[in-house]
């Protein structure tokens, strides 16, 4: 009976965490501020209330429970070209500067709690650079979260995202030796061989799990099946990095497996399981990450308790804990700015350019700590010296980074007006995408097409991969009037058709008349074509953009665009040409840069910039719509 009990209990406590997760994600959506902030709040709060228990975080837990699947779920959404295109700056946070920062903040531990400070059992050198190593690596949670919320650049994002996959298997590994250094001296060498080994072990795991996964799930053509196995995946890179046979880095295993896999997702899975996949991820991921947080905060009272037994003077803890803290927060841009800087003097610049002042004074900021220092501290032996105030100043690190640098990160984005994406330029370059994957498509289906297709099919699928085209350039701008474009008015109508298309299937149902499964196939059938114009009006940028700049290509320049001018005198300023001659409407407008005619676009009914281009074979037209500056080139296809 008191089993049953037992197991009642944790189902309940399970229930309320996930209860308080959701319920505290949504506040701060509501409130607009960050949710991992706002649930570490929460957490220190509730560790004091009398009926919550006590909740006590374990390494293992963490480091096998959490970390891969965290870690994973962040991989296979980073672009492997962007993470190879920041590999020195990557590298120079992930290993550099928490090898810096284990040295740095290991030094003044010794010094504020070793044999020149405390007389009585001093805090040996092994044990400081172990708390060293794990203050270390900034979470790789936090900093994306909190870097996404406030709109950094994609870019500082990027290293960010990169940094943070792989600063852990430095950490763990410094940890890992500084450990081992209570028993035994260990040289440079010990300690290079040690680092070379987890880390070129984890990545050969991450290799190997990588190729296996792809060639067993290219044969799974079940959603289901395949998202099972992707759910597995993270444990399975794990575990086979970190048993021991092989000691490898299993954070490494992870990342590398995470990163090959999403790099070749559209190639082994079928798109029915990359969305099944991605769903279930960001579900998983939710629940995890943000539970993470909620957790830090509750270790706080069990943790304060413990600390009350310690020897040392409440003055000396304070003082050393704020000696860790304020060098963990220090050390980084004590490295960032000097070694951008000899980086660039030595090495030359790296491919997409230098970083600016603003980005690296934001990088040097964004140095939020989690749940993986909470846990590494817990790996510390159970009769290390002062461990209670090692525990200690892990908590005050991690929160303190968390709600100092978390919550100061947005004002210090706004203050250096650091520019974040551009919706409005985001939404030209998809359209510029989808324009060049249309003619692709047409070209092949003009190789396909024989006498014996029907027309009307054929037309059917040029107007429908056209429609998709057309839906992308009609969001870059607004008509001065409020008409509807074609796309929008789409969407409303559809969506009502789709609704009573609903209703009749519930009330076939209802009626009893047809089997349930049949039913549940037709309501699904509905359900994925919802949720498309669903995802088409999220993604409406409305033209937000005041100054619309084209993206840079990524082809070779095109000898049009560069001999075009930037601006012509429009011949009718009023609209188009042949529409104000004729009479009709036009959704937007294009200006000829060879001639200076107005005509509108491929979405109006008319297409009369289109047929002036057939007319006059004037190569480029700029959008005559107000704040855009974007031209396109007829003959090469090309934004510019």
């Amino acid at each position: 009976m008191a089993c049953d009990t037992v197991r009642v209990d944790i189902a309940i406590e399970i229930v309320a965490l996930v209860a308080v997760v959701a319920a505290g994600a949504a506040l701060a959506r509501r409130i607009g501020i960050s949710a991992p902030l706002l649930l570490v709040v929460i957490g220190i709060a509730a560790s004091y209330l009398p009926f919550v228990p006590r909740v006590e975080l374990s390494h293992e837990v963490v480091l096998v429970g959490f970390l891969p699947p965290l870690l994973y779920s962040a991989a296979i959404k980073t672009s492997l070209v962007d993470f190879s295109q920041h590999r020195r700056s990557i590298g120079l946070l992930s290993v550099g500067l928490v090898a810096f920062t284990t040295l740095g903040v290991g030094l003044v531990a010794y010094w504020l709690l070793g044999p020149s400070m405390v007389s009585d059992d001093p805090l040996p050198l092994w044990a400081a650079f172990a708390i060293g190593a794990v203050v270390a690596p900034p979470d790789a949670v936090a900093a994306t979260a909190i870097a996404k919320k406030v709109g950094l650049p994609r870019r500082v994002v990027t290293i960010l995202e990169g940094e943070s996959l792989l600063n852990d298997a430095t950490a763990l590994v410094c940890l890992r030796t500084a450990i081992a250094a209570a028993l035994i001296t260990p040289t440079f060498l010990h300690v290079g061989l040690d680092f070379l080994r987890a880390a070129g072990g984890g990545v050969a795991i991450g290799l190997v799990c990588a190729f296996v996964l792809a060639k067993v799930r290219k044969r799974f053509t079940d959603p289901v099946l395949d998202t099972t196995l992707s759910l597995t995946a993270p444990f399975i890179a794990y575990v086979a990095a970190e048993n021991h046979y092989v000691h490898a880095s299993g954070v490494l295993a992870v990342v590398v497996t995470g990163l090959l896999l999403g790099h070749k997702a559209p190639i082994i899975q079928s798109a029915a399981s990359r969305i099944s996949e991605r769903t279930n991820w960001r579900t998983f991921q939710f629940l995890l990450e943000n539970t993470v947080f909620l957790l830090i905060g509750l270790q706080t009272r069990w943790i304060l308790d413990d600390l009350s037994r310690s020897p040392l003077s409440a003055w000396t803890i304070a003082t050393a804990t704020f000696g860790v803290f304020a060098a963990t927060v220090l050390l980084r841009p004590i490295w960032l700015f000097p070694v951008t800087y000899l980086s660039r003097r030595i090495l030359g610049r790296s491919r997409p350019g230098p970083v600016s002042v603003q980005a690296l004074v934001v990088v040097s900021w964004a140095g939020m700590r989690g749940v993986v220092t909470l846990a590494a501290v817990f790996v510390l032996p159970e009769d290390t010296p002062h461990r209670e105030v090692l525990v200690f100043m892990a908590l005050v690190v991690t929160a303190g980074t968390l709600l100092l640098q978390g919550s100061t990160l947005p004002w210090l984005v706004r203050r250096l007006r650091l520019p974040g994406p551009d919706p409005a330029e985001d939404a030209l370059q998809e359209a510029a995408v989808l324009q060049g994957a249309h003619r692709a498509a047409e070209e092949t289906l003009d190789q396909l097409v024989t006498a014996s297709d029907p027309p009307e099919v054929v037309s059917l699928l040029r107007q429908r991969g056209e429609s998709r085209a057309l839906a992308a350039w009609e969001r870059l701008g607004r008509p001065e009037t409020d008409l509807e474009t074609p796309s929008e008015a789409y969407r409303r109508l559809r969506m009502a058709m789709l609704e009573t298309e609903r209703a009749h299937i519930l009330k076939v149902r209802d009626d009893g008349l047809v089997a349930d499964e049949v039913l549940q196939r037709a309501q699904i059938a509905l359900d994925i074509e919802e949720s498309i114009l669903d995802r088409a009006e999220a993604d409406d940028v409305g033209g937000t953009s005041e100054n619309l700049s084209a993206p840079p290509s990524p082809v070779a320049e095109c000898e049009h665009l560069a001999s075009a001018p930037c601006v012509l005198t429009p011949n009718t300023p009023d609209g188009c040409e042949e529409c104000l001659r004729d009479g009709g409407t036009w959704v937007h407008l294009r200006l000829c840069l060879g001639c200076g005619h107005v005509g509108c676009c491929d979405s109006s009914p008319a297409r009369h910039a289109s047929k002036h281009f057939d007319e006059t074979t004037h190569p480029v037209m700029r959008s005559f719509e107000p704040g855009e500056t974007w031209r396109w080139c007829f003959v090469d296809e090309k934004l510019g």
